[in-house]
């Protein structure tokens, strides 16, 4: 097997050419293996999952939704309230639903002062989730 050409007298000169003999057979070998191992890794194991129910489990908790207005007028959903008051309702409501949100809905210029002050009552009666409703479209 030579590797060289005769050229100028007699003299090899390297051959300048790649020679791809040898690679398509490597690539061939390594194809016939591949044939032959893959069908080996698509090994599967039976599995008896649960079947799920499409229809979701939805339980809210209960919510109250207090109102606060620019005057300093508060609602409990809906009913006028003092803030004197709410200390009491606050404290008969998580007794009877310990898991229920206060909902604060407060006008654009209603007292910060004000909310703080509810945030507080509300707090100290045992009310862990407190969230604000807003009007996106003012």
């Amino acid at each position: 097997m030579a590797f060289g050409s005769m050229h100028d007298g007699g003299r090899q000169v390297p051959m300048a050419e790649i020679n791809v003999v040898p690679l398509v057979d490597v690539m061939l070998v390594l194809l016939i293996i591949f044939i032959i191992t893959a069908p080996l890794l698509t090994h599967s194991v039976k599995i008896d999952l649960p079947k799920a129910d499409s229809t979701p489990n939805i339980t809210q908790p209960e919510h109250v939704e207090l109102a606060i207005r620019a005057d300093g007028d508060l609602f409990w959903n809906g009913e006028s309230v003092l803030l004197d008051s709410l200390a009491l309702r606050f404290n008969s409501t998580i007794a009877q639903a310990p898991q229920t949100e206060l909902h604060i809905r407060a006008e654009k210029l209603a007292r910060y002062e004000q909310v703080a002050q509810i945030m507080s009552i509300a707090a100290k009666s045992g009310v862990t989730k407190i969230g604000f409703i807003t009007d996106p479209t003012e």
